[in-house]
């Protein structure tokens, strides 16, 4: 059964590429030195997206700055998050906190976030009810990040545990959104699919088969990383944990995700 499970998934992968092609290549050309990750539980899962993808880029690029921030509502899809207000001044980002516990007052940045990463719900882009207001909040909430000097970047999430057919019609939405927005997609679901189907008993769901394990987490940075630094993840030494196979075989899978979801 796992065999068959793991030969549909494999297929299932190869026929998104097919189906939907990217068509912005524009991937890690400029390393981002800030980003906002705006989106669901899916990203504040095993203590954050951000805490697993900080020690990557600091790592792999030589301990080039990074300043993140998650701004996420639990279940949240792409509508109700007022994203125009999250670049409003004085508010996120504005202090911080030393060592000592001392309040540090930030200063002021422009742009406050230089990618704003957004993730709509695990299934409103391919939901019947759902998937017009996931068409009309990419379009809505890319305008508004370039409004402000961000760059808008589509999160492909992945599909339910025991609902592996999500995966094909998620990738779709989000690569025909990205598309259409001219906006970069980090396929993170096809990178779960292809972990699935080549090494089917390494989980990577929580108990609720929908948020990530910490295989799943370190897998999405290990994605995002790739994606957005244009970075080869393979050899890194941060492992979240993990034992260092299972770290090297997620970076594998990361890196040959981007490659061939780029056609690079």
């Amino acid at each position: 059964m796992k065999k068959i499970l793991a030969t549909l998934l494999l297929f299932a992968s190869a026929l998104v590429f097919s189906q939907q092609a990217p068509t912005n290549q524009n991937y890690g050309t400029a390393a981002p030195k800030s980003i906002a990750f705006i989106g669901n539980s899916f990203f504040y899962f095993n203590n954050g997206i951000i805490s697993n993808l900080a020690p990557m880029v600091s790592e792999g690029m030589n301990g080039a700055p990074l300043r993140q921030s998650m701004i996420t509502i639990s279940g949240s899809g792409f509508d109700w998050h007022d994203v125009d207000s999250y670049f409003r001044p004085g508010a996120i980002g504005k202090y911080s906190f030393d060592s000592q516990n001392n309040v540090i007052i930030n200063v002021a940045q422009n742009p406050l976030f230089e990618v704003s990463v957004l993730m709509d719900c695990s299934q409103c882009p391919i939901h019947p009810q759902m998937k017009s207001v996931f068409t009309e909040y990419a379009k809505k909430h890319s305008d508004t990040v370039r409004k402000h000097g961000s760059r808008p970047v589509f999160f492909m999430s992945w599909a339910y545990k025991d609902k592996p057919e999500m995966t094909i019609p998620l990738a779709d939405a989000y690569t025909h959104a990205g598309n259409e927005n001219d906006v970069l997609v980090i396929p993170v679901g096809l990178a779960f699919a292809k972990s699935i189907a080549t090494k089917p008993d390494l989980n990577l769901y929580a108990a609720d088969k929908r948020h990530p394990s910490m295989a799943g987490t370190y897998l999405a940075a290990a994605t995002t990383y790739a994606t957005l630094f244009n970075q080869n993840p393979v050899g890194l030494k941060y492992n979240a944990g993990l034992s260092p196979e299972i770290a090297l075989y997620l970076q594998q899978v990361a890196n040959d995700t981007v490659k061939e979801y780029f056609k690079h």
